[in-house]
């Protein structure tokens, strides 16, 4: 099921959704420039790698032990959220973000969805670190920030409609679905291939990290009811 477009307007222009969106699509395009090596070592040093959280260093070809650095450790929760690993991760991200971003970002205003995005995107990160402590694939997209945006969007709109295109044998459909019952779907899709993927290592299971869905979707739930504004349904009066 592929999202179209959904029935509620945002009163806002969604600066921050816009701008994450560009930010997302120039550091993809810097990553085309780069050749196979040089990604490689870009990916490893700016994604997230979770066996370095429960390592205390490595060990380099002339055999010396090396300590990982904060930066090493910290950097790459933040920057791997604006990485991604080819044109169709980034292409459905961006669509999720765009989508669902703008709603959620209007309930909560400029600043507050600036740092729930981010938030969110660290506990998927950690919740993914977690559930793979023994993987060295370097973990990297936006999909565990966006999974937050989801939650949120599921607990503030649950009737809202989402035009989605539906493949029906050999035809393609548009269908509205209330936004429950597709990113509920969304979800448990999310949480029955996580249980899947547990104790398997990432590159055998596709790269996907589903528990950074989980853990972002969950997070942006809970999160929504601290960052939303108060008085967004408040009726202001007219000067005169």
């Amino acid at each position: 099921m592929i999202p179209i477009r959904d029935d509620i307007p945002s009163r806002r222009y969604p600066i921050v959704t816009v701008v994450l969106i560009i930010i997302n699509v120039l550091v993809f395009f810097y990553e085309l420039f780069l050749g196979p090596e040089e990604l490689q070592r870009f990916f490893y040093a700016y994604a997230v790698v979770p066996v370095r959280y429960f390592a205390r260093g490595y060990y380099d070809w002339w055999g010396t032990f090396h300590e990982y650095g904060t930066s090493e450790l910290v950097l790459p929760i933040f920057t791997a959220m604006f990485l991604h690993g080819g044109w169709l991760h980034l292409g459905g991200n961006m669509l999720y973000l765009w989508i669902f971003g703008d709603n959620v970002e209007d309930r909560m205003g400029h600043f507050r969805f600036l740092i729930f995005y981010l938030l969110c995107g660290v506990l998927a990160t950690m919740g993914h670190v977690i559930t793979n402590a023994d993987s060295r694939v370097p973990s990297l997209g936006a999909s565990g920030a966006i999974s937050g945006v989801l939650g949120a969007y599921f607990m503030l709109y649950p009737g809202a409609r989402v035009v989605t295109l539906v493949p029906i044998w050999i035809f393609l459909q548009f269908i509205e679905i209330p936004a429950l019952f597709f990113l509920g779907f969304w979800f448990v899709q999310q949480f029955f291939y996580g249980m899947l993927s547990l104790g398997v290592e990432s590159a055998q299971t596709g790269g996907v990290a589903w528990w950074a869905h989980i853990g972002g979707f969950v997070a942006g739930a809970v999160l929504v009811h601290i960052f939303k504004r108060r008085d967004y349904f408040r009726v202001r009066r007219l000067p005169w």
